[in-house]
């Protein structure tokens, strides 16, 4: 059995927003010119989290924020802590690192055992993708100018004027002088420019390892946990076994069988949370493709360039004898032409997504 499963969804957005820097955060593709939007891997990772431990009811780790303050009396941020805890599943399927506090001495003073616990690292084993295109000539950006307004209750909404480099608030004698002098008018109005937003059909990948997905390495030399999280894990009842990377502790088959679903259904039915409030998208899943190679989930959900004179054009494809499972949702047969759909979909998907985590030994890979 391959110790991999590799996942291909596609979504379709409408006039929406994902992640922002200078509002939606883009990138150029240089072979169609073109500004394409974009969800980080970053927030897909933490939208599919956030579902799972809403699912399993459970809080995520609490991260410990460090500030330093200088000799100016100002504030300085230090690298966040993360309690490399794998009980919080957040931890055990998001990761981590920490850089560990060491006591500053001399070499001679700081044992050997401490420098080579300087860092404890995590890598996930949940390997995710942004979300992006499908074909850079499935997905648009575009700019809209839009007002923060309270002109229709003028006498409501207060007005304050100062002068420039001051903290005086004019009166209302002088605000009315002003104005009548200088010909102008103070509007409960607020101009809002070039707001970005996106439409067309995205995809996503991720490549899950179920070598690591539910096992913590017991190594020292390069650690994952302290030497007392592992007594503590095994009080748990975490399980001692054997993987190729070595040693390691298990979750128990009680406990995986209840994170199983709940991560299943997160990392299809997961949705963007932020900047949402005023761009809502449903961000529909028209398809879900699974499958031990990745290659073949690539081929499921594609899109094929369409030499159409001038003015190139890309077809969108979902195809069923690619070599993955491929799962097609009802919605899907309005933005490409399919036979296969079903409202079951997402549910088959889901069911064999659970399946093939279920089927993998965990206790004895080797």
């Amino acid at each position: 059995m391959s110790p991999y499963i590799y996942l291909r969804a596609l979504k379709h957005a409408e006039h929406t927003v994902f992640c922002v820097e200078d509002g939606q955060k883009t990138y150029f593709d240089t072979q169609f010119n073109r500004l394409l939007a974009f969800s980080s891997g970053q927030q897909v990772k933490r939208s599919v989290i956030q579902v799972l431990t809403d699912n399993l009811n459970v809080p995520v780790a609490p991260i410990t924020f460090n500030y330093n303050i200088t000799a100016n009396n100002e504030l300085e941020n230090k690298e966040p802590w993360s309690p490399c805890n794998p009980t919080y599943i957040d931890q055990l399927l998001g990761g981590w690192m920490r850089a560990k506090t060491t006591s500053g001495k001399s070499d001679k003073k700081e044992s050997e055992q401490a420098r080579e616990n300087s860092v404890l690292k995590r890598r996930s084993p949940l390997s995710i993708s942004a979300m992006r295109p499908l074909h850079p000539l499935l997905a648009g950006v575009e700019k809209e100018n839009i007002t923060f307004d309270r002109s229709d209750r003028p006498d409501y909404h207060p007005v304050k004027v100062r002068m420039a480099g001051t903290n005086k608030l004019l009166t209302e004698e002088e605000i009315e002088d002003f104005l009548n002098e200088n010909n102008r008018s103070l509007s409960r109005r607020t101009w809002i420019p070039d707001n970005k937003r996106t439409t067309g059909l995205f995809v996503y990948d991720i490549a899950i390892d179920l070598r690591t997905l539910f096992c913590v390495s017991t190594n020292q030399h390069e650690p994952e946990i302290t030497k007392e999280m592992i007594v503590f894990l095994k009080e748990k009842g975490w399980v001692e076994s054997l993987n190729v990377f070595g040693k390691c502790l298990v979750l128990p088959r009680d406990e995986r069988e209840k994170v199983i679903p709940a991560l299943a259904d997160a990392l299809i039915n997961w949705r963007i949370t932020s900047n949402q409030a005023r761009t809502f998208s449903l961000m529909e899943t028209l398809a879900v493709a699974i499958s031990d190679n990745a290659n073949t989930i690539a081929s499921a959900i594609r899109a094929k360039l369409i030499d159409d004179g001038e003015k190139p054009k890309a077809k969108p494809i979902v195809d069923e004898n690619a070599g993955a499972e491929l799962y097609v949702t009802l919605p899907c047969a309005s933005y490409i032409i399919t036979e296969s759909e079903s409202a079951e979909a997402l549910d088959n998907a889901k069911k064999s997504l659970m399946d093939k985590m279920m089927a993998f030994d965990y206790e004895h890979q080797i």
